[in-house]
Formats: C-alpha cells, sequence, structure tokens
C-alpha cells in the first residue's frame, strides 16, 4: 500500500469566516429562496430533505440534532450559492436505533409527505431497513452515519450511497497500521448487531492477512451498562490488542471500563470506529496515543477549520466526519437536483455519479458503481496532554490512504450492480 505520509500543520488556528446566519426552521420546512419561481420537473416544485437520526439514544452525541442543524447548513449554502428556483423543505425523525421504526418512517416520508432524500443513518439496521424501502421506491438515500458493507455489497441499489465510511475501510487503515507496527495478536470486544459484527470480520482479515493471529472475540449488547465481565474475557486471552468493534456510548464506555480495570498497562486499546465526541468526552489522558481511522478532521486546513467553527457555532462542539459528510452529502445532492432540472431519482444519480465530489469533506470523491463514494481516509493518533495547544486539538494525522487503497475494491464487491469481466 501506498501512503502518503502528511506534514502536520502548525499549531496556531488562523482566523476564522464569518458564521453563516440562518438557523433551523423549528418546523422543519423552509421557505424558497427570493424570487423563486418553479423548475417543471420538480414534483410539486418541492425538494425534500429527510434526516433519519438518533435523537435520544446512545447514538445522540454522532447525530440528533446537530445532524439536523447540518443539513440545514447545507441546504441554507446552497441556496444562497445557487438561488434554485424551487422550494426546499427539511425534516427529520427519530428511528430510536429501531429498524422498525425506521421503516415505518421511511414509508410515510414516501408515500406521504413526498421526501426525495434521506440522510445520517447512525445505525446499520435501521440505515438497511430505509434503504431497502427506498430502493422499492426509487428514493436517493445518501448514507453518511452507517457502516455496514452491506450498503455497497448485497444490499446495494442503484439510490444508495455510502459516503463517509465503512468497516472496511476503518479496518483497512487502522489495522494494518497497528500490525506493521508490532500488534499482531487481536482480540475484539464488538457490539452485537450488524455494525459490530461486520467491523470484527473486516479486521480479523485484515490481521489475518498480515500474518496476525485473533485470540478470540466476547460480544456485547448494544447500549451494555456493565463491561466488566467482557473486559476479563479479553484480559485472559493477553492478546497485545483490543479491538474495539463499536460505537458511539458503548465506545466510550468500554474505553472508561478498561482504564478502570488497568487494561490498558499491558494491551493496547485500538477504536476502530471512535470519533471527535468520544474522545471529547473521554479526555486525552484516557486515549492519548490511541490510533483511529478517520476521513475527515476539523484542523485540516482553512477550509476545514472555517466550516467546523460555523458548525461550533450553531452546536458548541466541534463536527466529526459524519457531520461534515451530512452537509457534502446534502450539498451535492441538491446541486445534482439542479443540474437534472428534476427530482426524479434516477436522473439524479446519474448527475451524482458523474460528478467529481470537491468541497471541504473531499477533494476528487466519485461514487463508484457499487454506491460508495471514494475518498481518501486517514490514519490519526490521539495527542497527549502536554502536545494539545487549544481547545479541540486532539489529534494528529499519521498518515494518508488514497480512497482506492482504503476502501474495499470493487473487484471483491458482491453488490448486484457491479460489472463482472466476461
Amino acid at each position: 500500500m501506498k501512503i502518503r505520509w502528511a506534514q502536520w500543520p502548525s499549531s496556531a488556528v488562523r482566523a476564522m469566516g464569518a458564521a453563516c446566519a440562518a438557523a433551523v426552521c423549528a418546523a422543519g420546512a423552509q421557505t424558497p429562496s427570493a424570487g423563486a419561481s418553479s423548475t417543471p420537473g420538480i414534483s410539486d416544485n418541492v425538494v425534500k430533505i429527510g434526516v433519519m437520526t438518533d435523537m435520544s439514544g446512545m447514538y445522540t452525541d454522532l447525530g440528533g440534532k446537530a445532524s439536523v442543524n447540518t443539513a440545514q447548513m447545507a441546504i441554507d449554502d446552497f441556496k444562497l450559492a445557487h438561488k434554485p428556483a424551487f422550494k426546499i423543505e427539511l425534516v427529520y425523525a427519530d428511528h430510536q436505533n429501531k429498524a422498525d421504526i425506521a421503516s415505518s418512517k421511511a414509508r410515510e416520508w414516501f408515500d406521504v409527505q413526498g421526501v426525495d432524500m434521506v440522510t445520517d443513518g447512525l445505525n446499520s439496521a435501521t440505515g438497511l431497513a430505509v434503504a431497502k424501502i427506498a430502493g422499492e421506491k426509487k428514493k436517493v438515500v445518501l448514507n453518511t452515519g452507517t457502516g455496514s458493507m452491506r450498503f455497497t455489497n448485497e444490499d446495494c441499489t442503484p439510490y444508495t450511497v455510502a459516503w463517509v465510511y465503512d468497516t472496511y475501510s476503518s479496518a483497512n487503515v487502522a489495522a494494518r497500521a497497528v500490525v506493521q507496527g508490532g500488534g499482531d495478536t487481536w482480540a475484539f470486544l464488538t457490539a452485537d448487531y450488524t455494525f459490530g459484527h461486520s467491523l470484527e470480520r473486516d479486521t480479523s482479515e485484515v490481521v489475518k492477512a498480515m500474518g496476525g493471529k485473533v485470540l478470540g472475540a466476547v460480544r456485547a449488547p448494544l447500549g451494555a451498562s456493565d463491561f466488566s465481565s467482557y473486559l476479563i474475557q479479553l484480559q485472559a486471552t493477553k492478546a497485545k490488542v483490543i479491538g474495539l468493534a463499536n460505537g458511539g456510548a458503548d465506545t466510550i464506555n468500554s474505553i472508561k471500563a478498561a482504564n478502570d480495570f488497568g487494561l490498558t498497562k499491558d494491551q493496547k486499546l485500538v477504536g476502530l470506529v471512535t470519533f471527535i465526541s468520544d474522545i471529547h468526552a473521554l479526555g486525552l489522558k484516557a486515549t492519548q496515543g490511541m490510533l483511529i481511522s478517520d476521513g475527515w478532521y476539523w484542523d485540516t486546513n482553512d477550509e476545514t477549520r472555517t466550516w467546523a467553527r460555523r458548525f461550533f457555532e450553531k452546536n458548541k462542539r466541534m463536527p466529526s466526519m459524519l457531520y461534515a459528510g451530512i452537509y457534502s452529502a446534502t450539498y451535492n445532492y441538491l446541486e445534482a437536483v439542479q443540474t437534472a432540472k428534476t427530482d426524479d431519482a434516477d436522473a439524479v444519480m446519474k448527475v451524482l455519479r458523474g460528478k467529481k465530489i470537491n468541497d471541504m469533506f473531499a477533494k476528487n470523491g466519485y461514487i463508484r458503481e457499487d454506491g460508495r463514494m471514494i475518498h481518501d481516509m486517514y490514519l490519526m493518533q490521539v495527542k497527549t496532554p502536554e502536545e494539545s495547544k487549544y481547545a479541540w486539538d486532539y489529534l494528529k494525522r499519521v498518515a494518508t490512504v488514497p480512497g482506492d487503497q482504503a476502501f474495499q475494491p470493487l473487484s471483491k464487491s458482491t453488490c448486484p450492480l457491479v460489472k463482472k469481466p466476461a
């Protein structure tokens, strides 16, 4: 693998751009831009976007109201830049991490409310449920918060895009570096549902392919309140590395428990899907030195810092890659609608698949036939308290992994849309 090693920028944060003035409408619906008339190809002259997220559960800090705010930022910026002749409305729902609730809401959105595109997700089971219905109804789903490989493998649809990350890229970027550094025996603490199983499997394959060994795994229910028994089992494996195949509150609570148990004295924790909000909640003392895979970092350059400061003014915290992905997906979707002059899903997806994604989230990104949006991924390391120079200065980039190397090769995809060589 050819990896571009990064030169980390100076710690000084330069002056940021002006904040976006518009706020989220309490009802979730937005009025048209001044002077808007109509676009004949837009049904009812309204493009409606739905944010399906976790407003009240264990993934709230990765989505929730901030996801809604972020989609609204993209809508406001698009309207300011393009002055569309169609209305744009935003709705949102709390899936409560339950697939049946997500399915019911998606059907209502598509059949009754006329929603054209759904984004966020934040739970692979709920995301897959929405994508299945969207495929049947020919509606666009731009997944930003869900990581299961099923979205671009057996459950792919012509209307579904995995925009931010997946378990393959998370495993490939982080596990490869750890094994190369001597961490050649692994055990896993796995969230016992689709996402966790996929992350454990994909990471195990990388470890084994590089000559390492997997010595065990324990599976904890989603939202477990006590990780002590699981950690005792993992400690007994004597694996050099404990891979955390979980996310959200489960990641935070398992890292806390691992430190309390003293497990980190002899075994290294690797947060396979760990976010800046997790680091913030735990503090640098508990997380320093951890290697994580990431698709975007707020303190990378002037463009990312400017956008992140705007996000901070609305949400009082710095954004993770998931929020940057929601903004990118929503803005690019609206650009595709404007170009296609219709909200017809087939026409919009044709434009999306043919365009380059160049914004503060990705450079030269593109959507493959399996629905994977290809962009660079990053190996990051959590700074020590001494290295951190200002608020939210938590990560340093160790390496840049080009997208065509970070994500699953198209040749391995089981997506029925992928044309296999004769």
